[in-house]
């Protein structure tokens, strides 16, 4: 499990990809066997649909989720910075990091 984690923590844009994409597959899938008399282009409207509903809610815990691990890390920059006020022990790849 916690392979799987640090691989969609590094391939974020990935995995958000594969989930929309696997999501119109499902939802393909279940409107051709349901027995309905869609047309396939209204087939295919619905699937977007639905995996866009998936992937809003996948991107909003997500974002929860990073506001959660910022705030945890935003706990430990501020002991950091009880030890040292001037920040003078900051690795050089922190100092060009927007966050």
């Amino acid at each position: 499990m916690e392979a799987i984690q640090s691989w969609v923590s590094e391939h974020k844009l990935t995995s958000i990809g594969t989930l929309w994409a696997s999501a119109i597959g499902a939802s393909l899938v279940y409107s051709r066997t349901a027995s309905s008399p869609m047309k396939p282009s209204l087939r295919l409207i619905h699937a977007r649909m639905h995996a866009q509903a998936l992937t809003l809610a996948v991107l909003s815990g997500a974002a929860v989720y990073h506001c959660y691990e910022k705030s945890g890390g935003d706990h430990t920059l501020r002991e950091n910075a009880a030890a040292d006020p001037h920040g003078t022990d900051m690795d050089p790849w922190e100092l060009f990091s927007p966050f």
